[in-house]
């Protein structure tokens, strides 16, 4: 299993500048890939990675997750094709579908029927990013045309499933699903078996999906401490329907519960618990405002 970490540049006060010297930091200690996130309020994820991809080669990035609702399926494919012609093929494309509070309260774009209009999205961006010329009309999603990039490498797709329905739509059609809020239970009984399926019945072949598990971490004898910081930091997650569903099913009582906290071997065992479940890759979000803990817990990463 892949171990990779968080990559901020949305941080209050952080410069890109900062955010650069901390990706170059991260890629000396020996980390291959990181991914970033995407809220709606912040920098633009893609330009960032275009800039930092030049400072520091070498090192991959995932986004965590562009929302599709935002920007036509041509627009997107012409960014994200744009950046990777620039980062050298390093790029891995995250996307979701975002929440309904911001698509609706914020950007006036309707919720309903997120597996069509995903399906349809995906009608549009797939070709193009492939270099096809693509012809597909669909209720919510209309996209027609070809790009005239030539020699870049198509990003693989990845997309943000936790319910059934989506992840059938991934494993049929993407790379796999990036998690978050998602427990180990979740994981091993309901994400990964239900990718790796729908994959099968599709005809693909042993591998073609991954399932990238992103979860908070701490490595602290400060238990209680830390608990108490990820339950303030990650509150808002409590009243997403999604992530909620999540933190039902695996039992929790809040997101609290979904950080792993304990000292090193406690961390290390638990992180070892998801790849024997099939995780691919999981993602460290630390979250510890203590600049030692932090430190310690990306000494412990390392070694995973």
């Amino acid at each position: 299993m892949q171990v990779s970490v968080v990559w901020t540049i949305n941080a209050k006060n952080l410069s890109l500048d900062k955010s650069i010297e901390n990706l170059a930091q991260l890629h000396s200690e020996g980390f291959a890939r990181v991914w970033s996130t995407q809220m709606p309020n912040e920098p633009d994820l893609l330009t960032a990675i275009a800039v930092a991809g030049r400072e520091v080669p070498g090192i991959e990035f995932g986004t965590s997750v562009l929302p599709i609702q935002s920007q036509h399926p041509m627009k997107l494919a012409q960014q994200a094709l744009t950046v990777n012609q620039i980062i050298g093929g390093r790029l891995n494309l995250g996307l979701g579908l975002s929440h309904r509070v911001v698509t609706e309260g914020m950007w006036g774009v309707p919720y309903a029927k997120p597996v069509q209009r995903t399906s349809e999205y995906l009608d549009g961006l797939l070709p193009l990013l492939a270099g096809d010329k693509v012809s597909a009309a669909g209720d919510l999603v209309t996209t027609r045309g070809k790009l005239s990039l030539v020699d870049v490498p198509a990003p693989p797709v990845y997309f943000a499933a936790l319910g059934p329905k989506m992840l059938d739509l991934a494993g049929r059609r993407t790379a796999g699903t990036v998690t978050w809020m998602t427990g180990p239970k979740t994981l091993r009984d309901h994400i990964i078996p239900t990718l790796r399926q729908s994959a099968a019945d599709a005809g693909r072949p042993d591998g073609s999906v991954r399932t990238v598990a992103m979860l908070p971490v701490s490595v602290t004898d400060d238990v209680d401490g830390a608990r108490a910081e990820a339950g303030r930091q990650f509150a808002m997650y409590d009243g997403l329907p999604s992530y909620k569903a999540m933190l039902d099913r695996e039992g929790f009582t809040g997101p609290a519960d979904a950080a792993i906290i304990g000292d090193e071997a406690t961390v290390a065992d638990k992180i070892r618990e998801l790849a024997s479940f099939g995780v691919d890759e999981y993602v460290g979000i630390l979250f510890d405002r203590d600049a030692e803990t932090r430190d310690r817990t990306r000494a412990l990463l390392r070694t995973l």
